[in-house]
């Protein structure tokens, strides 16, 4: 897992519409990567229609949200064509990303659910390690009004 500090680490990663997108390429913006278990199932429909819910917030706030899974571009794509989710999802199927940040291992079949904060310098401003999917988007909003 990274520390509040850390720089985030870079990478490439297939997004559920076909393409793709480099870290890198969003600094100068707040990113909030969060990373979810498995594609259309209860606890992670529930946060992801949160953020969704929430998403013009984090618009204002200049903050890019992230979801990340180990599911395929297919299984993402369908999750974010059910839900109407207006954010990218990556496709780590191969756990790059997601070995990187901590939120499993190389043999894992699935992510932990741990979410992070990038600022816009491309450092990671806040872990979110315990992350109740009922509350996290509101909780990680209330963070950023307050600063």
């Amino acid at each position: 897992m990274l520390n509040v500090g850390d720089t985030a680490p870079d990478f490439t990663a297939p997004l559920h519409d076909g393409s793709s997108l480099t870290l890198s390429e969003l600094r100068g913006r707040k990113v909030l990567l969060w990373f979810y278990p498995k594609a259309d199932t209860p606890g992670c429909t529930i946060e992801g229609r949160g953020f969704r819910d929430q998403q013009k917030d984090f618009d204002a706030l200049g903050v890019v949200v992230l979801g990340a899974s180990l599911d395929t571009v297919e299984e993402n794509a369908a999750f974010a064509s059910k839900y109407e989710f207006p954010f990218p999802l990556l496709c780590d199927t191969t756990r790059q990303v997601a070995v990187a940040y901590g939120a499993c291992d190389a043999s894992a079949s699935h992510a932990n659910r741990i979410s992070y904060l990038i600022d816009e310098k491309g450092t990671i401003a806040t872990v979110y390690e315990h992350v109740d999917p009922k509350i996290h988007p509101s909780k990680v909003l209330l963070d950023l009004i307050d600063g």
